[in-house]
């Protein structure tokens, strides 16, 4: 039977969550890659501000009862050019290094992102003979990315299988949407 192994970034996940206006069950998502052979390892890789808050560490416990491996790294605040500040951090490098050091416990990785930052990491997997199945929606894939993988799983064709029914996003539970972009210029600080 085939071993599979789980790897979830989490940022992108909620990213897609977001654009989609519908949450995922994490143990559904487990669920659903099990099914297709033996789960030897499910990871999942999330940025946690410091401190963490009670919502977070129950959501990370949450996972870890699962089953799930919880990689965190702490929310760093980062200012731009202009002097913007955006909190942010980079797992980037735990999903690759978990990649590449149990390669050998699975020969399927199922890599949920869109991220083509991963394209090299992929296409070094598949050199070492291992499958590679990227899940993610097609706006936020990179062609490299699904152009390096064996297989591409998008979001909503699997909705039924992974949605968390009933339960919204923060972002969906606002009484008028909010924009993405303004199609006219700012010309009060108050409407920004």
């Amino acid at each position: 039977m085939e071993r599979i192994a789980l790897f979830i970034d989490g940022a992108n996940v909620y990213a897609a969550a977001k654009r989609l206006g519908w949450n995922f069950d994490h143990r559904k998502i487990l669920d659903y890659f099990a099914a297709q052979g033996t789960l030897h390892n499910a990871f999942y890789y999330t940025a946690v501000p410091v401190p963490m808050d009670d919502k977070q560490k129950r959501f990370t416990d949450a996972l870890t009862y699962m089953g799930y491996t919880v990689r965190t790294r702490p929310l760093r605040e980062v200012s731009d050019e202009s002097g913007e500040v955006s909190r942010r951090a980079s797992l980037d490098i735990e999903i690759v290094t978990d990649l590449l050091l149990t390669s050998d416990r699975y020969d399927t990785a199922v890599l949920l992102t869109g991220d083509g930052d991963f394209e090299r990491p992929v296409e070094a997997l598949r050199a070492r003979g291992k499958r590679v199945v990227v899940a993610c929606i097609a706006e936020m894939t990179s062609y490299e990315l699904r152009n390096a993988a064996d297989q591409y799983v998008d979001f909503k064709d699997i909705r039924e299988q992974v949605e968390r029914p009933g339960y919204r996003l923060p972002s969906t539970q606002r009484s008028e949407p909010r924009p993405f972009y303004a199609s006219a210029a700012l010309s009060d600080p108050d409407d920004r």
